[in-house]
């Protein structure tokens, strides 16, 4: 079996990792951080907004299952993409929406989504959703994988 991997900054991981996880063909989701400075940041690291670290969730799936579009489409329908380094109440460069890109081919799929939703009308502000090549992936701290599930939530309360 081919597996592809993706990775998404969508404000919080948490709730980002919860979404993505549950979905059929998604075989495994990490949280942590990346397209930052520093080398094997902490969480209190990122907190600082000084590192340029966002908080993403990296997802391996099989692109038989699900296709790379229909992960950008529960990207752009779960954020607000049009908010610039923030998600409700949480501010800061580390909640950036942002794309990682792997491939050429996903570099094509997620630009021309983007363009998509920015021409679509859906959101009344231009779209600020980054799209860069995947960086370092820093696995966040083991407390915050399945953060939500350990729990028995399924979304942050805010």
């Amino acid at each position: 079996m081919r597996t592809e991997k993706a990775m998404f900054g969508a404000g919080c991981f948490w709730g980002v990792e919860e979404i993505f996880r549950n979905l059929k063909g998604v075989l495994s989701t990490a949280v942590g951080y990346a397209g930052g400075t520093k080398e094997n940041p902490t969480y209190e690291d990122v907190c600082t907004d000084k590192t340029g670290h966002a908080e993403v969730v990296e997802v391996e799936f099989d692109p038989s299952q699900i296709g790379y579009d229909e992960l950008l489409d529960i990207f752009w329908s779960n954020h607000n993409p049009t908010a610039l380094n923030r998600q409700g109440p949480d501010v800061g460069t580390q909640y950036r929406s942002v794309i990682f890109y792997h491939s050429p081919e996903q570099k094509s799929v997620a630009e021309t989504s983007r363009e998509k939703i920015n021409m679509s009308g859906r959101f009344p502000r231009p779209v600020v959703t980054q799209i860069e090549p995947a960086p370092a992936f820093w696995r966040a701290e083991e407390y915050h994988q399945r953060y939500l599930q350990k729990r028995g939530q399924s979304h942050c309360a805010i």
